[in-house]
């Protein structure tokens, strides 16, 4: 019997995880993918906002500006990449002016620190590449960029050495109430548990609906993107933004903590709450909604797209609340999902004590993650490394300098990844300029040796993604 079984480890859940295996609980986390982040927390625009988006007194206005400020020393505490490079709102006409100072009014009103309002010479000072035709803009020096996966990797990592159990590939099918704990139906058989907490991301509204009755509406929404590799990082210094609309926060152009340039995403509702293939028709839309910001990007450079899915709601709020005895929903959670989920994670703390659960804190729980980053150590400090551990003296991927050593420890972390994404995820081999050509065959047969198991069953990233195949002679 578990005392909270967390469904969905996404950076929601895995944020939930990580707080509440601070106490003395037995939790357990139901995914049902071979990996965590594989949802939205993989495919997103990585950004920390600052928070003047949402509309005073929501629970995702507060939440916001709570996770933004949180960021930064969980991401130094957890060795996630994070740098607060500071976020601008660009206004191209007197209209989008006018929004512009709504958003800083918004931000006074959500607590939003040090935010000013910038004449179209300032904007261009600080960013030369945006588009002469831009008017003024609003700077919130809070927002940041981040490493969204490593982000949920490090929470999930740590809730694990804590003590909660991590269940991959486990599907929830039903819930039950007995009138004292939930038994959880999975395709791996049955988990109870006394308290549940829904962080089912796109999903996250049928697993309301097998406890409570319908009262809210995911309709999951496409967003579209563009990677461009190391050279064009110098037409935005910061993340750029245009005015919002009834679409979303438009097309943006931002560094990545890898030193890329993001630009994207559209806004495309679907019917698959795992739709999430690119288009040619929302390629060329991010690409001329993106040149009103940023003219002169070279999509040649471009060495990846990709879409994610966010679980959009029919309100413009958090579904997060008692649904049910003892069971909490953290539903509904769009941008600024990732900003807000340490805040989130914490709010859901209170609706659990709320509900009865009793919370005894641990005396020493682990707080902190340390990683190896080789390509960012001194000289020096790379000398010892590989004096302590020969395996960092091999560098596997070139692009991104990763090495033997990186992705060894990543293989044996507390979740240990099964498929070449997820050493992607962990240790950052793949993300360069050749996206794994180089580097792919030599992660394999690292993962085939150290998983020991054959190179046939290894996979790219989810289940059935093989990479070799065999094929079987057939006796006549």
């Amino acid at each position: 019997m578990y005392d909270v079984a967390i469904i969905g480890c996404g950076v929601v859940g895995a944020a939930a995880a990580f707080e509440l295996s601070k106490y003395k609980l037995n939790i357990a986390v139901l995914e049902k993918e071979n990996d965590v982040a594989l949802g939205a927390s993989r495919a997103n625009s990585a950004i920390v906002h600052a928070g003047y988006d949402p509309e005073p007194g929501t629970l995702m206005a507060r939440l916001n500006v709570q996770g933004c400020a949180m960021a930064e020393q969980l991401c130094k505490d957890l060795s996630v990449p994070y740098e607060k490079i500071g976020s601008l709102v660009l206004a191209f006409s007197e209209s989008e002016r006018k929004t512009v100072n709504k958003l800083y009014d918004r931000g006074v009103k959500n607590g939003v620190p040090d935010m000013q309002i910038l004449s179209r010479e300032e904007v261009l000072q600080m960013e030369p590449e945006v588009s002469p035709e831009v008017m003024g803009a609003l700077y919130a020096p809070s927002a940041g960029i981040i490493g969204p996966w490593e982000y949920t990797v490090a929470l999930a990592e740590v809730a694990v050495q804590n003590g909660a159990e991590m269940k991959l590939r486990t599907k929830v099918e039903g819930i039950d109430w007995t009138e004292e704990h939930y038994v959880i139906h999975t395709n791996k058989g049955n988990v109870e548990a006394k308290y549940i907490v829904n962080a089912a991301g796109v999903h996250s509204g049928e697993i309301h609906e097998m406890v409570a009755e319908k009262s809210f509406e995911i309709r999951p929404n496409r967003g579209e993107y563009y990677v461009l590799d190391k050279c064009e990082v110098t037409k935005a210094r910061h993340t750029l933004f245009q005015c919002p609309n009834e679409n979303g926060k438009g097309v943006l152009v931002s560094p990545t903590v890898g030193g890329n340039l993001i630009v994207g995403p559209n806004a495309e509702g679907v019917s698959g709450e795992e739709d999430n293939h690119n288009t040619a028709a929302g390629m060329a839309f991010v690409q001329r909604m993106a040149a009103k910001s940023v003219p002169n990007i070279n999509y040649r450079h471009s060495i990846r797209n990709f879409a994610g899915v966010r679980a959009n709601l029919n309100k413009d709020e958090f579904q997060i609340g008692v649904a049910a005895k003892q069971f909490i929903d953290l539903a509904g959670i769009k941008s600024p999902g990732l900003t807000s989920a340490p805040a989130i994670a914490l709010e859901c703390i209170h609706l659990l004590q709320g509900e009865g659960l009793s919370m005894e804190q641990k005396e020493n729980p682990i707080t902190t993650r340390k990683k190896i980053h080789f390509r960012s150590l001194s000289a020096e400090d790379k000398q010892q490394v590989i004096k302590e551990n020969p395996l960092y003296g091999r560098v596997i991927c070139r692009c991104e300098t990763i090495t033997e050593g990186e992705i060894v420890d990543a293989i044996h972390s507390p979740i240990p990844p099964c498929s070449i994404d997820g050493i992607k995820r962990r240790a950052g081999s793949g993300l360069g300029r050749c996206q794994g050509g180089f580097c792919g065959p030599r992660v394999l047969d690292i993962l085939a040796r150290e998983l020991k198991v054959s190179p046939l069953d290894i996979l790219q990233d989810k289940d059935g993604s093989f990479i070799l195949m065999n094929e079987t002679k057939k006796e006549v």
